[in-house]
């Protein structure tokens, strides 16, 4: 009751203008929703097979790149959500010109979109979103949707060594490192480390290897659903196009990795 009760006023609630905070190289500046629909670069643009909504949307948007003042192709960023959720992203295609193209989605208040899903809310305020996105090879998590923050970092394995695998580790085991990165560590941590505040860690106490034998492990990340059915479940599931049998092998290699290289936090 409470909570279709919550449901039904937040239906009702006048979405507000909202605010976006860039911590970039060259400082820290915030924009607000009425600046950016005015910023002389945005535009209408169509996004087919949104990786929220599922099907094709329109959205009045900025291409990312605009927004990025002082960022080289070689540094890296993170987004953040309002929940938590924290988007590794290196910059280089984000600043891209063509090929695959990052914009940044406003929700105008006065044109709220829909919700997610039912007793969701949007997207919004601010989504990332991508045209063309498999020429990039861009993976579902790197659409975050209500950013509230985006900002520079070192790299993951510079501010977390306790993710990084063994330096003589296998070429395979780099590459799961970097699909880990990719997949994974916007909801997760490993080992303590890492910035989500969403998902469990996946080495402490336990690695999903220990637990997950045989082929339950793969088919858990395919349709996480299809193992563990429970109303809350929020992961989901990575299809052959977000993440291919050999990717998946390369990241469950290196959680198997990791498995022998536990650092309590």
């Amino acid at each position: 009751m409470r909570k279709a009760l919550l449901a039904l006023l937040f239906s009702f609630t006048p979405l507000h203008a909202a605010e976006l905070t860039l911590e970039l190289p060259g400082g820290t500046r915030t924009w607000d929703t009425a600046a950016l629909l005015a910023h002389p670069q945005a535009q209408e643009v169509s996004i087919a097979d949104d990786v929220s909504y599922k099907k094709t949307m329109r959205y009045r948007a900025v291409p990312l790149a605009a927004l990025l003042d002082g960022v080289t192709p070689a540094q890296h960023l993170q987004a953040v959500a309002l929940d938590g959720f924290a988007a590794e992203l290196t910059a280089g295609p984000l600043l891209a010109a063509d090929g695959a193209r990052a914009w940044l989605a406003i929700e105008d208040p006065a044109q709220p979109w829909p919700p997610i899903a039912e007793g969701k809310p949007s997207a919004g305020p601010f989504y990332l979103v991508w045209t063309d996105p498999k020429a990039a090879d861009i993976g579902p998590e790197q659409w975050p949707f209500q950013v509230a923050r985006i900002r520079y970092l070192p790299s993951v394995a510079e501010r977390f060594p306790a993710l990084r695998p063994a330096s003589n580790a296998a070429p395979e085991v780099q590459a799961g490192f970097a699909q880990f990165q990719k997949n994974c560590l916007a909801c997760h941590r490993l080992n303590g480390a890492g910035d989500a505040q969403f998902g469990p860690d996946l080495n402490i106490p336990h690695n999903p290897t220990e637990y997950l034998a045989g082929d339950f492990l793969p088919r858990y990340i395919r349709d996480p659903q299809s193992l563990r059915r429970w109303p809350q479940g929020k992961m989901p599931g990575f299809s052959k196009d977000a993440i291919s049998d050999e990717q998946l092998g390369q990241l469950i290699g290196y959680l198997k990795h990791m498995a022998g290289r536990k650092v309590q936090p």
